[in-house]
């Protein structure tokens, strides 16, 4: 296994021209915002083979043959997303490949557990190989710098997630105004290896009634796309909404939201519910938290450290229906609670967009600082 002890030949190059940055992927909202800064530059998405245009995965760049190919096009090498594709020997073969081009790498560790994977061994055995042998690392939260630090002995730059909205919705696409019942979301989306539909969806009916029996009017809004992974599990849901209580629980299915249409959906909520048995962050979450919506959330990973500003109840493991229905409590209760479509919900987006202004600036220019350091032969 690779472990990039020493300076990289990446060392003599100069680091005041633009950096060239091959990225895994490149075609990513965050990848975009972390590498919005002057001097940087991020390389294309290489097309996979027999792959439609515009997809990134299996990622190519991973390769070691496509890395001694393209060397001289690129200065560092920053993986985020896709390394699941490939085993633990194949990643060790694209660290030394990068060594071998003068290419500092930077892994940013997203997932301490996969949401795309139930069996977590491989991806374990994975992060055993490139935790270890990247140049430097960089992590979303605290916590997870703190485990980083307790299972391979590194240290992690701690960067906060940047924006996930793009451009504020206009007056006109606003949400409607709220009426007395507050509406609780539950997106499910296709189903995804680490979403508990059923479990989650048994305690947000069970919460709904609870909290409209201790007088809060409350009315659970779950969402699925039509074409799911799990069919099962979708059956089982279906089955649930339709036996709530008449007025509790509203089941919608869809095709897979274009972006505008799922920030308008998330904008007419009072709040939202995290459906993940396991995870580590979540990017959901801070589109929620673009949007003004607060986030109730299960307690695994990190997801409350991503926002510790009262944004983010911990709800208990998913299916906790007593934990959960404590956690929109408090959430639909905070003085601080704003509603969809109401003067003082747009002012909250309004001030979290300048306040996210100005830390993807800060996000940007600490990883522009951080590749520098490693193309100017900076310690890991």
């Amino acid at each position: 296994m690779s472990q990039l002890m020493a300076p990289t030949a990446g060392a003599s190059r100069s680091t005041s021209r633009t950096l060239r940055v091959a990225s895994v992927p490149a075609a990513h909202p965050y990848v975009a915002r972390v590498t919005d800064a002057a001097g940087l530059a991020v390389l294309p998405d290489p097309t996979p083979p027999g792959a439609e245009p515009g997809r990134w995965w299996p990622p190519v760049v991973l390769d070691p043959a496509w890395i001694a190919a393209h060397a001289a096009e690129a200065d560092l090498l920053h993986v985020h997303f896709g390394t699941e594709s490939f085993e633990p020997a194949h990643l060790a073969r694209t660290l030394d490949a990068a060594r071998a081009a003068g290419w500092p790498v930077v892994l940013t560790v997203h997932d301490l557990a996969h949401p795309q994977l139930v069996d977590q061994a491989g991806y374990r055995a994975q992060l055993d190989v490139l935790v270890p042998g990247a140049d430097a690392l960089v992590t979303l939260t605290p916590g997870a710098a703190a485990e980083i630090r307790e299972r391979w002995g590194r240290d992690a730059l701690v960067v906060p997630h940047p924006r996930l909205l793009g451009e504020l919705p206009a007056a006109s696409s606003a949400a409607a105004p709220a009426g007395a019942e507050r509406v609780v979301g539950l997106h499910l989306k296709d189903l995804r290896p680490n979403v508990d539909a059923p479990a989650a969806t048994r305690a947000l009916l069970a919460a709904v009634t609870d909290l409209r029996a201790a007088g809060l009017p409350v009315r659970a809004e779950v969402r699925l796309h039509r074409r799911v992974r799990d069919e099962a599990a979708r059956d089982e849901v279906r089955a649930l909404c339709t036996a709530a209580d008449p007025g509790t629980a509203v089941l919608v299915e869809h095709d897979r939201l274009a972006d505008r249409d799922l920030a308008a959906a998330l904008a007419g909520l009072d709040a939202c519910v995290l459906p993940y048995a396991h995870g580590t962050h979540s990017g959901w979450l801070e589109l929620c938290w673009d949007l003004g919506v607060p986030v109730a959330a299960p307690a695994v990973g990190y997801y409350h450290q991503q926002h510790p500003d009262g944004s983010v109840a911990t709800s208990g493991p998913v299916g906790d229906a007593a934990g959960l229905a404590a956690a929109l409590r408090d959430l639909l209760r905070s003085p601080a609670a704003t509603r969809p479509g109401t003067a003082a919900r747009e002012a909250l987006v309004r001030d979290r967009r300048a306040r996210r202004l100005a830390e993807d600036r800060a996000a940007a220019e600490q990883h522009a600082a951080l590749y520098r350091s490693l193309l100017a032969g900076g310690a890991r």
